[in-house]
C-alpha cells in the first residue's frame, strides 16, 4: 500500500491507493456470501426440488457413466427464468461469476457447469417425455395451497399474445410444404406428426400460409399491434394470492381462449375438490358456450357478453324487449305483435323468430324496431346464461371483479418486462409449453417463498 502526500494551499492530502494482489490460498465458504433474505436462500429453505429425481428415475439406465443431475439442471433453468436471462449460453456464462447462483446449485469453484448444449439434449429427451416442467408448476401450486396462500374461490382468466421465433417472411403456402419437407427438417417432422395426430381432420387453427421455421405457430393479432408469428399464454389466476393456477399455451386464436379457460378451471377443481364461486374475465370469454359451462357449475360469471357493445350502440329494439311465449314457442313485441318460430340457425347458434311484412309494415314503432320489412329476432341457444351475465354486469361485485383481472395483466407485464419473454427463444408448441410453464412456476416461487418468510398466518375465516 503507497501513500501520496499533497500539500495544496497549505492543507495536508492523503490519499491511498489500493495494489491489486493475489493471495495463495484463500479461506472462503459460498454459504457465508448468500444473504439470509436472498431470493434463492429463501427458495432453498421453503421449496424441496428432490421430485424430480423420483420423476425422472426410470429414464436413466443403472449402467455407464453417471449423467448430469436432473435436479442440477432444473435449477439452473430456473434461475433464468427467475432473473430473465433468456438464452441458455449467456446462464452458464453468468454461473460462472454469481456466487450466489452457484451456491443454489451447489456448484463450488473446483466443479465443472454443464455445457449450454445439456439443456437441449435433455429437454428433446427425457424432460419432454417425463412433463417435467408441467409438474414443476403443479408442485408450486400444489405447495401454495398447502400453505393457504391460494384461495381458489374467486379467479381470473386471460391470454396474451406472445410473439413467435420466427419471422412472417418464413411462411409458404400449406401445398408447398411437402416440397419443402424434402430439404427442412422441421417442416419434415411437422408434417410426420400431423399425421400421427390427426390423420383426417383437419386441424383447429389451420393456416393457408404456414412457417418453416416454426410450424405451429400462428400469424395473428391482439389489441390492435400488427400481426407477428406467435402463440396465445392462458393463464388462470387466484385473485387474492395473485397465484397463477392455471396456464396453457395455444395458437393465437380467439375461440381458443375459452377452450384454454374450461381446461385450466376443471383442472384446477380437481385440485382443490371443488369448483370456484367466480371467474372474471373480458368480453372475449363471454360466449354462450362457455357462460352455459359456468352456469351448470354454479360459477358466476363476471364479464360482459360478446354482444355487449353492439347491443350497447345499437338504436333498434333489442331481444329484451320482447316477450318469450311459451305456449306457442314465439315472442310478443313492444307494440303487442307476435313473431313466430322459423327454426335454428346452426351457423349463429341462435334459434330465428319473424314477424310479417303486413304487421310490421303498419306497426307506429317500427323505426324503433327494425330496418327490414319485417323483424328478425335471433335469440341465441344459450341466451339464458348471457342474460345472466348482463345483468352481473350491473351489480356492484362486478366492477369489484373486473378491478382485481388487472392483477392478470400485471402478471403478463411481469412475464414480458421481467422474465423476458416477448419473444420465444424456443420454436415449436411442446417447447413453447415447457416457457410458459417454467415462466408460471418461477412467478409462483417468487410469491410463495415470500409468504412463507413471513411467518404463521393467522387461520382464514370459515366460510358457509
Amino acid at each position: 500500500m503507497f501513500c501520496w502526500i499533497t500539500i495544496l494551499g497549505g492543507v495536508l492530502i492523503m490519499m491511498g491507493q489500493h495494489d491489486r494482489s493475489e493471495a495463495l490460498f484463500y479461506y472462503f465458504r459460498l454459504e457465508d456470501q448468500v444473504p439470509e433474505t436472498h431470493l434463492l436462500r429463501l427458495i432453498e429453505k421453503h421449496i424441496s426440488f428432490a421430485f424430480v429425481r423420483e420423476k425422472l428415475e426410470d429414464s436413466y439406465s443403472e449402467t455407464g457413466r453417471p449423467s448430469i443431475d436432473p435436479e442440477l439442471l432444473l435449477r439452473i433453468l430456473l434461475i433464468g427464468y427467475l432473473y430473465g436471462i433468456t438464452s441458455e449460453r449467456k446462464l452458464v456464462e453468468e454461473l460462472r461469476m454469481h456466487l450466489a447462483w452457484r451456491w443454489f446449485t451447489g456448484l463450488g469453484f473446483d466443479q465443472e457447469i454443464p455445457h449450454h448444449s445439456t439443456f437441449s439434449k435433455n429437454r428433446h429427451g427425457r424432460f419432454q417425455e417425463s412433463k417435467l416442467f408441467e409438474q414443476l408448476f403443479e408442485e408450486i401450486v400444489a405447495r401454495c395451497l398447502e400453505a393457504g396462500l391460494v384461495r381458489g374461490d374467486n379467479l381470473s382468466v386471460d391470454g396474451s399474445f406472445v410473439e413467435a421465433n420466427a419471422s412472417k417472411e418464413s411462411r409458404i403456402p400449406r401445398e408447398q410444404l411437402a416440397e419443402a419437407a424434402q430439404v427442412n427438417q422441421t417442416v419434415r417432422q411437422y408434417l410426420v406428426e400431423l399425421e400421427q395426430q390427426n390423420p383426417t381432420e383437419e386441424p383447429v387453427h389451420e393456416q393457408k400460409l404456414v412457417s418453416t421455421t416454426d410450424p405451429d405457430a400462428t400469424y395473428a393479432t391482439k389489441g390492435g399491434t400488427p400481426a407477428r408469428l406467435g402463440y396465445y399464454d392462458n393463464y388462470l389466476v387466484d385473485n387474492h394470492s395473485c397465484v397463477i393456477v392455471g396456464v396453457q399455451a395455444t395458437a393465437a386464436r380467439m375461440s381458443q381462449e375459452t377452450v384454454a379457460a374450461q381446461d385450466m378451471l376443471a383442472r384446477f377443481a380437481r385440485w382443490q375438490g371443488r369448483d370456484p364461486e367466480s371467474v372474471v374475465a373480458d368480453a372475449t370469454y363471454g360466449n354462450g358456450e362457455f357462460l352455459q359451462w359456468l352456469m351448470e357449475r354454479g360459477i358466476t360469471p363476471y364479464m360482459r357478453t360478446r354482444d355487449s357493445a353492439l347491443r350497447k350502440n345499437n338504436p333498434l329494439y333489442g331481444p329484451e324487449r320482447f316477450t318469450y311465449l311459451p305456449e306457442n314457442n314465439s315472442y310478443r313485441c313492444p307494440a303487442g305483435q307476435q313473431l313466430n318460430y322459423v327454426g335454428l340457425n346452426v351457423r349463429n347458434r341462435a334459434h330465428a323468430y319473424i314477424g310479417s311484412r303486413k304487421r310490421c309494415g303498419a306497426c307506429s314503432q317500427k323505426a324503433q324496431c327494425t330496418t327490414g320489412q319485417y323483424k328478425y329476432l335471433a335469440i341465441h341457444i344459450h341466451e339464458p346464461s348471457r342474460q345472466r351475465a348482463r345483468d352481473l354486469a350491473n351489480t356492484p361485485g362486478f366492477a369489484s371483479a373486473q378491478r382485481e383481472r388487472k392483477k392478470v395483466e400485471a402478471l403478463f407485464a411481469e412475464l414480458k418486462n421481467q422474465i423476458g419473454l416477448r419473444r420465444l427463444r424456443l420454436r415449436r408448441l411442446k417447447f413453447v409449453r415447457e416457457q410458459f410453464f417454467m415462466a408460471a412456476a418461477a412467478q409462483n416461487i417468487k410469491r410463495l417463498v415470500r409468504f412463507l418468510s413471513q411467518g404463521p398466518q393467522p387461520p382464514l375465516p370459515a366460510t358457509t
